[in-house]
């Protein structure tokens, strides 16, 4: 018999012999290697869903055109649209929605209205709640607050005047819309459009004639729509009326480009994607990130990972001791043994090598056991407490398996060390 088959069969021998000692190391490496592996793939897998699902809570990037160039008054034409678009889908997916912001009156009120395409917006606010249907022909959307301030009800009708000396003021501020104005940083779509138009808007409805107010300004005339749904965020968006853009244009009397683009976008870094549309200074078009979501997708994300972090150091502090433990008994119940193999001839090398190789023995076992249980924890969890599947990561279950046996095998090197010092003079003579 070789070398080699004499040092498996007494490693085989070595294990069998102690058969308890052996489940514990490999139920050790288990627990640990089942903890890990579990925790690893809820905190790969689950980030990515729930980026993909925050992104359904609206846009996370804005372009806007520049307050000093011709985009700013004529808006953002289709062209530069489906060129942005593309910048943007080249980082990886998107969802886009357009916006033409227009100063409105209602009963001679200012208002603001929203040229879009239903199909666009719906798909990209997924937590809009729209109490009856979205704006079609004729007939618009308008958010909670105009409802209750106007009495308006699903399948009534509203009044919309145009005046163009009521935008005239605002030429060119839509470019602005969206934007904190301290930081530069959008934090939604909507919100600083929404201020900025009413506020222009409130200007227009204050011209005068002769000290009295404007009998132009009072007029109530204007086209008739159906109110089709009534629109509930909780947000600036209840304080917009949204119509088709192509009644927009004849309710304006002309056709424009878009004062807003809003995307979802599921760009690794966002602000490098920013970065290269700002860079691109011919398109005349800013680039924004829309904090209030990418904020609470990072921190949700961030919370994640440190618990993941935080749970593995203690597993992995537990699974040393217990493989550490384990191979220590096993050593102090072998000590006679060692001593008398010392006595005939064998090296501490290779005593030290087999006690390795046992430990590794033990770790890859547990290690591919507890990457199985992992598994099988992970897809219950996210099934039950995350409602989403997860599929079998190849790549992951090596790592856990190999960094199982390496974990068995630091744990064993103090009592290995151990082993390599006993004095077989001092063993036999206690035998």
């Amino acid at each position: 018999m070789t070398n080699t088959g004499m040092f498996f069969r007494m490693l085989l021998s070595a294990v069998f012999r102690r058969r308890s000692r052996a489940v514990m190391a490999v139920v050790a490496s288990l627990v640990g290697a089942a903890t890990l592996s579990c925790l690893a793939m809820i905190c790969i897998a689950v980030p990515q869903q729930m980026n993909q699902e925050m992104r359904a809570y609206g846009a996370n990037l804005i372009v806007t055109p520049l307050a000093d160039s011709e985009n700013g008054k004529s808006g953002i034409d289709d062209a530069m649209v489906e060129h942005t678009t593309e910048m943007v889908s080249a980082k990886g997916s998107e969802k886009h929605a357009t916006y033409r912001y227009e100063n409105v009156r209602v009963n001679a009120a200012p208002y603001v209205m929203a040229g879009v395409n239903p199909a666009q917006v719906r798909n990209l606010n997924h937590h809009w709640v729209v109490d009856g249907s979205w704006p079609s022909a004729g007939k618009v959307l308008v958010g909670r607050d105009v409802a209750d301030a106007m009495g308006l009800k699903v399948g009534g009708s509203i009044t919309i005047g145009y005046r163009a000396s009521d935008n005239a003021a605002s030429s060119g501020q839509a470019s602005q819309s969206g934007t904190d104005g301290t930081d530069g940083t959008a934090q939604s779509g909507t919100d600083g459009t929404s201020d900025g138009q009413t506020s222009s808007g409130s200007t227009g409805a204050q011209q005068t004639q002769n000290g009295h107010v404007s009998s132009d300004i009072m007029d109530t005339s204007g086209t008739e729509f159906r109110v089709a749904g009534i629109v509930d965020t909780g947000g600036s968006e209840d304080s917009i009326i949204y119509a088709l853009a192509g009644d927009v244009d004849k309710l304006t009397g002309s056709t424009r480009g878009v004062d807003v683009i809003e995307y979802s976008s599921g760009a690794s870094d966002l602000t490098a994607l920013v970065n290269s549309i700002n860079d691109m200074t011919s398109m005349h078009v800013k680039a924004q990130q829309v904090t209030k979501i990418t904020a609470s997708d990072t921190r949700v994300i961030t919370m994640l990972q440190t618990l993941f972090w935080i749970v593995s150091l203690v597993v992995l502090v537990f699974t040393l001791v217990g493989v550490g433990t384990t191979i220590s008994s096993i050593v102090s119940q072998r000590r006679n043994e060692i001593g008398l193999r010392k006595a005939l001839g064998a090296s501490s090398h290779a005593i030290g090598v087999e006690f390795y190789v046992e430990s590794a023995v033990y770790g890859l076992l547990g290690g591919l056991l507890g990457t199985v249980t992992g598994y099988g924890m992970a897809r219950w969890l996210c099934a039950t407490v995350f409602e989403r599947s997860i599929g079998f990561n190849w790549w992951l279950a090596v790592v856990s398996v190999v960094f199982s046996a390496l974990v068995a095998v630091v744990a064993s090197i103090p009592p290995v060390h151990r082993a390599t010092r006993i004095d077989p003079a001092v063993v036999l003579r206690e035998e």
